[in-house]
């Protein structure tokens, strides 16, 4: 899929909607596949964003929450791959990205009808995953992230990080980013086919992960579109003490900060109630004295 022939950037805001496909999803929404029924459920879920507005479903089998612990490419296939397969067949024309670092699944998941491949370790954690998805035609999405088992602190408003050093924070996380972009296209992945994600909630504290939100512009600067996704996470949670199922206001206000900084993407999981604050966000910005209005 080419992302020029269903992206406009900049004529508006595109909303990924989370499809967790796993029962550790740090954000309580996670959905099980080895029961019966299950796949039915996720589909649904599925149908419910599309009707919504989502512009992408992003469907995952392992739990990116600090602490995880990890998932063999067999389990991940056997959970993801049934969803992508069910989504494709009910909903062909859905735009489906697949999260996974392993090159293996990605594979899979591409073959069973997913997109794009959205990557949380920019294509660093497994070598085959940059030329896969080149040999594919896939667009991939690239996310910052130094996250670091060592450096989680859990407690009752989950899990958080404490972020490593830095040197100038914002400008590290770019240089670094430009650098998983040149990587990508090392890969042999073309220039347009390419999103950068800055990692909110990876590897990052409370009040790095809000610079980050507030410093989009500086990573569109880099030329590349850039995909925000502060959906429920901790740092929310710290701000406005509250667990995550009570983080809907603190993640609309992350999101349209997010899209008055630059973000072309936002991937949310309240994707209904994102959907309508990116369309207001997007209407504020654009709007101009002597248009007549809907």
């Amino acid at each position: 899929m080419r992302l020029a022939d269903r992206f406009e950037w900049g004529a508006r805001t595109y909303v990924m909607g989370i499809l967790n496909v796993t029962p550790d999803s740090f954000s309580g929404d996670g959905l099980r596949v080895d029961d019966a029924g299950a796949v039915e459920r996720a589909l649904a879920q599925a149908v419910d964003f599309m009707e919504s507005g989502a512009d992408i479903l992003d469907v995952g089998g392992e739990s990116t929450r600090p602490g995880a612990a990890p998932l063999g490419a067999e389990d991940e296939k056997r959970r993801v791959l049934p969803v992508i397969e069910a989504i494709a067949r009910a909903l062909p024309a859905a735009i489906v990205s697949v999260d996974t670092f392993k090159a293996d699944v990605a594979a899979a998941a591409l073959e069973s009808g997913a997109h794009i491949v959205n990557d949380v370790w920019g294509l660093r954690a497994d070598p085959e995953i940059g030329p896969l998805a080149a040999a594919r035609g896939a667009p991939v999405v690239l996310m910052h992230n130094r996250s670091r088992p060592s450096a989680v602190v859990v407690d009752r408003l989950g899990g958080s990080y404490l972020g490593p050093d830095y040197d100038d924070f914002v400008e590290d996380v770019a240089s670094e980013m430009l650098g998983l972009a040149q990587g990508a296209l090392a890969a042999g992945i073309p220039r347009d086919q390419i999103i950068l994600d800055p990692g909110v909630g990876f590897g990052k504290t409370v009040a790095q992960n809000m610079t980050l939100i507030n410093r989009i512009d500086r990573f569109k600067a880099l030329g590349y579109p850039v995909l925000s996704g502060p959906s429920r996470k901790s740092f929310i949670g710290r701000v406005l003490d509250l667990p995550v199922e009570e983080r809907l206001e603190g993640t609309a206000a992350a999101v349209a900060l997010s899209i008055v900084r630059g973000a072309d993407i936002v991937r949310v999981h309240d994707t209904g109630a994102m959907v309508r604050v990116a369309r207001m966000t997007d209407a504020l910005l654009r709007a101009r004295p002597d248009d007549p209005g809907p």
